[in-house]
């Protein structure tokens, strides 16, 4: 059980090590406040029209941007650049994108992940 334990934990840091890990994890932080704060009634929201959806499209889209870099790390540019803009866009249709927290946990991820930079694989030293 315990050399299981260690090799998950081993794949798990080889995971966060090869990915955008930490921008993405505040970006799915930040769209899920901007969701949250969002919540309201279904009738509300229908009787708003696009202003009581946009903050639903905005925090969802900021979760898929965090999300996707994870699994293509490649498209780290695109869906950091994407999911800044939308963190921002949030501070106008999502209660101040949610009470400010929401769209600053956005941006860190969202720059956090445009800065990310792969690891590059350690150097054995050869003994003797």
């Amino acid at each position: 059980m315990l050399s299981r334990a260690k090799a998950a934990w081993a794949w798990f840091g080889a995971f966060r090590r090869t990915r955008p890990f930490w921008g993405g994890v505040w970006m799915v932080a930040g769209g899920w406040t901007v969701l949250k704060f969002s919540l309201s009634s279904l009738q509300l929201i229908v009787s708003t029209g696009f202003g009581g959806i946009a903050g639903y499209l905005v925090g969802g889209g900021m979760i898929l941007c965090g999300l996707i870099p994870m699994a293509l790390p490649g498209q780290r540019y695109t869906f950091g650049l994407i999911g800044v803009v939308l963190a921002v866009v949030s501070l106008v249709v999502s209660n101040l994108g949610g009470f400010l927290a929401g769209m600053t946990l956005g941006v860190l991820g969202g720059s956090m992940m445009v800065g990310w930079g792969a690891k590059r694989p350690r150097r054995r030293t050869v003994e003797g």
